[in-house]
């Protein structure tokens, strides 16, 4: 049994938190993937540069919009990819040696197990190891759903952990789901030159956004992925590189690669955690306010155990632990009061707090203002139709309970909303304390602020 002062599972965000200041203390971090994690290796980062080159290529194809003449000669698929995975499985094998090199780390490769309270085995390379420490962190992360109609075929299919490392974008994609992930993977290799069909339980992509962006995405996509809407996967057959998939209506769609992409699951229920005395449900792991588990001297933070699973929120919530790590006699608690996301597909989508659905099922007094980009000054340069800034205020106070943005920028143009959220700012004072820029593309977010605030200013 080797024993350590603080025991990290998880090389991704859990690996973070372990700064300077845990320096006096023996430290151990398992890793079963690479160092970085999802966010790094096959989510967030790799995801983005890849929009970015699709966002440069839709760019070229709408030239003519802007009166310019331009031919996209093609997307250098292997070159794009290369580009990407060279730069972040590069910093991903800095990140393990400098871990390594720590004089107070011992990285330890391998899944992790508990094996009693504050113990866990881990199966290494070159054996079976027991570790044990006073406290550990639980940041082991989560990984793809595959429905059982995909596993149980014996066919090849691709995941996000997997497809963006392809040699060559796919003649014919289905992609099986119709959330942020399938969204963005879908303009990526459409981009690409990719034929996509998505097929998707729900009448609408995106469907858990405020019904205003769900129904605008689904319609302006439309014309660019053949969408199966409302309809379920119901038998995978044909054969590697040919594929046949049934749909619940009896459709037969045909492809040769087919992108898994209904969700994500928490990994908890491969830790063992029962020996450990942590709860869990169905794999993620049961924390309170301070990111204890119910097991005495065990964290957990990032997708193992968060309800919003986003890499900012696990970046705040290592913070969380690591001051309380630190200073357990002044804990500090995560809050989730205002968090925001975005969709990096195009049209660009961001959003944070309550869409105008849930307002209404919690029977709040609420008003809504929506600002077209087609109505302000930037909005006419980026020649911008379809883009609009959806706010929803509590009519008692004037707080923001909601904010929703599609179009270009979407993701920045939402961060001004969250801090008002955040700090309780009524739209009033958001839309007539700050000066705007004139003609930035944050006065679509101004001008909507100012409806809420005069609707016939």
């Amino acid at each position: 049994m080797r024993s350590h002062d603080l025991i990290v599972i998880g090389a991704g965000t859990g690996n973070t938190l372990v700064d300077d200041r845990f320096a006096h203390l023996d430290v151990a971090v398992v890793a079963e993937g690479p160092f970085g994690g999802t966010c790094l290796n096959a989510g967030c980062i790799p995801s983005k540069m890849l929009a970015a080159t699709a966002d440069v290529a839709d760019a070229v194809r709408e030239a003519h919009r802007h009166d310019v003449d331009a031919e996209l000669r093609g997307v250098r698929w292997t070159d794009a990819r290369d580009r990407v995975f060279g730069r972040l499985d590069t910093a991903a094998e800095e990140g393990e040696e400098g871990r390594r090199a720590a004089e107070n780390v011992t990285v330890y490769r391998g899944r992790a197990r508990f094996t009693g309270e504050r113990r866990i085995g881990v199966d290494t390379e070159s054996g079976p190891v027991e570790l044990c420490a006073d406290r550990i962190v639980v940041a082991a992360g989560g990984r793809p759903v595959v429905p059982p109609v995909v596993a149980d075929s014996g066919l090849p299919y691709e995941t996000s952990d997997t497809v963006m490392r392809l040699q060559a974008p796919p003649e014919r994609l289905v992609v099986l789901g119709g959330g942020y992930i399938a969204a963005e993977l879908a303009h990526v290799f459409h981009s690409a030159g990719s034929r996509v069909t998505v097929v998707e339980q729900q009448d609408r992509l995106l469907a858990q956004q405020d019904e205003s962006v769900s129904e605008a995405f689904t319609d302006i996509v439309r014309d660019r992925w053949d969408l199966r809407l409302g309809r379920e996967l119901t038998e995978v057959s044909g054969e590697s590189g040919d594929l046949r998939l049934t749909l619940d209506d009896g459709t037969e769609l045909r492809a040769d690669t087919l992108l898994v992409a209904v969700g994500r699951r928490p990994n908890g229920d491969r830790l063992g955690l029962d020996a450990a005395g942590i709860d869990a449900e169905d794999g993620r792991i049961t924390v309170d306010e301070y990111l204890r588990t119910t097991a005495e001297g065990v964290w957990a933070l990032g997708d193992v155990s968060t309800l919003v699973p986003l890499k900012h929120v696990a970046n705040r919530e290592a913070e969380v632990v690591a001051h309380n790590l630190l200073h357990p006699g002044d804990l500090r608690a995560m809050s989730y009061d205002a968090v925001p996301a975005a969709v990096f597909t195009r049209p660009q989508i961001a959003q944070v707090g309550l869409t105008e659905r849930e307002a209404r099922e919690q029977g709040l007094d609420h008003v809504t203002a929506t600002h077209r980009y087609e109505d302000v000054a930037y909005g006419w340069a980026l020649e911008e139709t379809r883009g609009f800034c959806k706010l929803l205020v509590d009519r008692r106070t004037g707080r923001l309970l909601g904010a929703h943005l599609l179009g270009p920028q979407a993701a920045t143009l939402i961060q001004p909303l969250v801090v008002a959220q955040t700090f309780g700012i009524t739209a009033r004072d958001l839309a007539r304390k700050p000066l705007w820029i004139h003609p930035a593309l944050t006065e679509v977010v101004e001008n909507a602020l100012r409806e809420l605030d005069d609707p016939d200013s």
